[in-house]
């Protein structure tokens, strides 16, 4: 197994070789402290797999990662890191990672993940699939719930308004409608949104991408 660990901290390196020295079978073929010098070790010599972190300087690990897939798609990717946020974790499964481990893995978790990515698999340490899932059921519900609330097109228009804080007379004016009007467009839009605030309303069409 070929390997490029990819860290801009010294002490996370000098600890991952004293972990992967000691596997004959793991073979190190170089260390970079960004995504740049990664892919200046890769146009030297290939590698089977980048362990790579996902802050750093220059060229970050999700950018890495995306190069990589584009450039050097017979190469693996598996993150390293202590970010546990979907942000983080959807950014490198988006640009191409096949593993995503914590820093604070066990000895026996590294190997394994190292193992089972250059196998052809994949490998996600259990509180990084758990945020995943959590992620995907999240998307889901607001997906479902995005179906079910059907917005004509006056209502999206009216909440692009308030999200611009136009008072309701402002938008009868803007829309040639009387203030009545716009006031029953607004406890309808906040029934169907299942909201009952300025505040609640816009996080909702900004989760919900109405804005």
């Amino acid at each position: 197994m070929k390997l490029i660990i990819a860290d801009d901290h010294q002490i996370m390196i000098d600890g991952l070789m004293s972990i992967l020295n000691t596997h004959p079978h793991i073979h190190v073929k170089g260390v970079a402290k960004n995504g740049v010098q990664v892919l200046e070790l890769l146009k030297k010599e290939p590698a089977d797999i980048v362990l790579t972190d996902i802050s750093m300087p220059e060229m970050n690990g999700i950018e890495l990662t995306r190069a990589i897939t584009r450039l050097y798609p017979h190469t693996r990717v598996i993150a390293l890191s202590m970010h546990g946020d979907t942000a983080h974790i959807n950014g490198m499964i988006d640009a191409g990672a096949s593993g995503y481990i914590y820093k604070n893995a066990s000895n026996k978790e590294l190997i394994e993940a190292l193992e089972k990515v250059n196998n052809g698999g994949q490998y996600f340490s259990d509180e990084i699939a758990a945020t995943i899932i959590r992620s995907m059921n999240d998307h889901s519900r607001r997906k479902e719930e995005e179906e079910r609330v059907n917005l004509t097109d006056r209502e999206r228009e009216i909440i692009d308004l308030i999200a611009k804080e136009y008072s309701n007379a402002d938008i009868g004016r803007q829309l040639s409608i009387s203030e009545r009007t716009v006031e029953t467009h607004r406890k309808n839009i906040y029934r169907k949104t299942h909201t009952t605030t300025i505040v609640g309303l816009i996080k909702w069409a900004y989760e919900n991408k109405v804005i």
